[in-house]
């Protein structure tokens, strides 16, 4: 909603100044070499492109293929409206929507406020800008107001505080709202920019999202623009299968709806990129190619170790089927190397009782049978522990606990004992059941 492809029909005929379609997209006149003001796109660069068929500046707050829909102009909005009907009326259960919060630009496009510490250089003009609840409370009485249907909208650097205005009981037709602050606790203002992260942060941010939301909370740690989650949170190592799943179960006993992004549920890992020739995203292609102009690098090597850690590719590659030539995927050339792990991790290995995709399975199971784990209230048991993250989940008189130790080495653990039922663990065999440790990413749900 907030942008089409430069070769869709709206966007050509704008550009060749179609009365019908002129104000369809951001258009501003002015020197081919001066762009209308300091925005950055998050792709890198700037927001504005020149065209020349046209002769003015078009906005794409993303890749300069994707330009920016005017909200501003009443028939656009008329036009995604019918859209939404059209799909609405044949029976779809409603909408994932991209950067949902991006809509509303200001007029007279001003530049960013040079105190704003935004994610890119003009946020803090177009991120919740200012009528973006008028559009989206618009869209709501036009579209969605008397169905039953699920909308889930991801929003670009939206603090919980804000969160309700669009999903809470006064919200805005939401039924959820995609926020990324658990996403970035491992980059410092880009994703360029890598920094580690900590359990004792993670539990801190997840938590905040679990106990002050009023509405009702996505769960993920994977999607097609984000690396793979075992290989960022976890161990895609000697203990990728403990690791993902623990994170699954992290997802599957919280408060709110999970969202499985494909591979996830196999426990697929980051590819192994070894030159940029591989690398298909264009947003890695552009920031990667800044700096290297910058100069950050020392080596290739770590221009690699950079890409390997942060590209979008790593959660594009071609889903593993199988054993099989291309893991089964496809007989012809597939668009993105296959990652040569797929051997082990693919989904004939269901075959195992202990595959991460049949651990998947238990953990939905048992998130169906219990409603404890859907609608339970959370509360953080060890918020300073640096690798064990416990909580409970309380529903009347229905008490759920969960244990995770997040990293290599054993943690200290006392479990409910005799009293406790073990409902899901990805060990085999229970810990100490007087209390004792966690072994390395082990995760345990007991019900008390």
């Amino acid at each position: 909603m907030n942008h089409t492809s430069d070769e869709h029909e709206w966007f050509r005929r704008s550009r060749r100044g179609d009365p019908a379609f002129a104000d369809f997209y951001h258009w501003v006149d002015g020197d081919p070499g001066e762009p209308p003001n300091d925005w950055e796109s998050f792709f890198g660069g700037s927001a504005w492109s020149y065209d020349d068929e046209r002769e003015a500046w078009y906005l794409h707050l993303f890749d300069e293929r994707q330009p920016d829909l005017n909200w501003r102009n009443p028939t656009v909005r008329e036009e995604i409206h019918e859209m939404m009907n059209w799909w609405l009326e044949k029976g779809i259960d409603g909408f994932r929507m991209d950067v949902i919060d991006l809509l509303s630009k200001p007029d007279g496009y001003p530049d960013s406020d040079p105190e704003a510490d935004g994610i890119v250089r003009g946020a803090d003009r177009f991120v919740s800008g200012p009528r973006i609840h008028d559009y989206l409370s618009e869209m709501y009485e036009r579209t969605l107001a008397d169905r039953d249907v699920m909308t889930v909208g991801e929003m670009v650097d939206l603090p919980v505080e804000e969160a309700d205005r669009y999903v809470g009981s006064d919200g805005l037709g939401m039924s959820m709202a995609f926020n990324f602050d658990h996403m970035r606790l491992d980059m410092e203002g880009s994703r360029w920019n890598h920094i580690e992260w900590s359990v004792r942060d993670l539990k801190r941010v997840i938590s905040r999202w679990q106990t002050e939301l009023d509405g009702w909370p996505p769960l993920y740690m994977n999607n097609h623009d984000e690396p793979r989650m075992v290989s960022r949170f976890g161990d895609d190592g000697r203990y990728r299968r403990q690791s993902a799943t623990l994170l699954a179960t992290l997802l599957y006993t919280l408060r709110g709806t999970p969202f499985c992004y494909q591979g996830e549920e196999l426990g697929m890992t980051n590819y192994p990129f070894e030159s940029l020739d591989e690398v298909v995203d264009v947003d890695t292609k552009k920031n990667v190619g800044e700096l290297l102009d910058r100069g950050r690098f020392e080596d290739h090597e770590e221009v690699m170790e950079l890409v390997r850690r942060r590209s979008r590719d790593n959660a594009r590659t071609p889903m593993q089927w199988d054993d099989s030539p291309n893991a089964g995927f496809t007989t012809g050339e597939p668009w993105l190397p296959v990652n040569p792990d797929y051997a082990e991790v693919n989904a004939a290995a269901d075959a195992d009782p202990d595959s991460v995709l049949n651990y998947y399975r238990r953990l939905i199971a048992l998130r169906h049978d219990h409603d404890v784990l859907v609608y339970g209230d959370y509360e953080l048991l060890t918020p300073d522990h640096e690798r064990l993250w416990a909580y409970e989940r309380t529903l009347g008189d229905e008490r759920v606990l969960v244990a995770l130790n997040f990293g290599d080495e054993p943690a200290a653990f006392v479990s409910p004992g005799d009293d406790g039922e073990r409902l899901i663990a990805n060990y085999d065999d229970p810990p100490d059941p007087a209390g004792g440790t966690l072994r390395p990413w082990e995760a345990v749900v007991y019900r008390s």
